[in-house]
């Protein structure tokens, strides 16, 4: 059974991972939405920033799990937050609005989700998308490795299916413009200075580590992580500064129905 999120330990790098939320809510063409919805809305800090931008709107958050939920009610009591599944999601009524930050790399079949989410808009109403496109990068690619040794895979199992690879920007935009007015659809690699190598592991542990420490003991977990974070300080080696960058892919998409 998947454990819930934890929204403490995704918040101690809350700055760094709303700003990819706040720009791609920047690029967003509409003046008045009159309802919006964030898909995967976490602790509420995306959620904030719709709020912030359209404080007229009737704005909704869902998500899966109930530690970031409570955390996104404590910041934005005056906002409806469900517990719900993105993956079989449908507005009713009709959304001017679906926004969704660093959510759905997790869901498979995009080929379906995205249409069927542009459905759930009213027409002229707006798809926002941003998604790490990191599964290639040393951060990822070392979570693979480690997880295939023989100390961890059978408990694990196939590492390459544990988060499948998202779609090219060309396939994103074939897949919606017959259904969209407009596309807007970009690539930025983000390079996030960090402390330390072990900032990293922190880091990912919020997020893309998560499916690999599930199944694992405390024992494991901790054998795991020490691992993990050997290969981590060999491939991010500290600047001039003492300091690490991560460069950190993202991909964005907003399509206007």
């Amino acid at each position: 059974m998947t454990t819930d999120w934890n929204a403490d330990l995704y918040l101690r790098f809350a700055e760094e991972r709303t700003r990819p939320a706040a720009e791609l809510l920047a690029r967003v063409p509409l003046e008045s939405p009159g309802r919006a919805v964030d898909l995967g809305c976490g602790p509420g800090n995306s959620t904030e920033l719709i709020a912030r931008r359209y404080p007229a709107a009737s704005l909704a958050g869902v998500d899966t799990s109930p530690d970031m939920l409570e955390k996104a009610k404590a910041r934005l009591p005056g906002v409806s937050f469900i517990l719900g599944d993105i993956e079989h999601f449908r507005a009713e009524p009709a959304a001017d609005l679906l926004y969704a930050n660093a959510a759905l790399q997790w869901l498979p079949d995009h080929e379906s989700l995205l249409p069927r989410l542009m459905e759930s808009l009213a027409p002229g109403g707006v798809l926002a998308v941003q998604m790490p496109d990191n599964l290639d990068q040393p951060s990822h690619r070392l979570m693979r490795e480690v997880a295939s040794r023989p100390d961890f895979v059978a408990k694990i199992g196939a590492a390459e299916k544990v988060r499948a690879q998202i779609l090219s920007a060309e396939h994103y935009y074939d897949l919606l413009a017959p259904l969209a007015s407009s596309i807007d659809i970009w690539r930025t690699t983000y390079c996030h200075v960090l402390a330390d190598a072990p900032a990293i592991v922190e880091w990912v542990r919020a997020t893309g580590l998560r499916p690999f420490l599930e199944p694992l003991d405390d024992a494991e977990r901790t054998a795991f992580l020490t691992a993990y974070e050997r290969e981590i300080t060999a491939a991010y080696p500290p600047r001039i500064d003492g300091r690490v960058i991560l460069p950190f892919p993202r991909l964005f998409i907003v399509a206007r129905r």
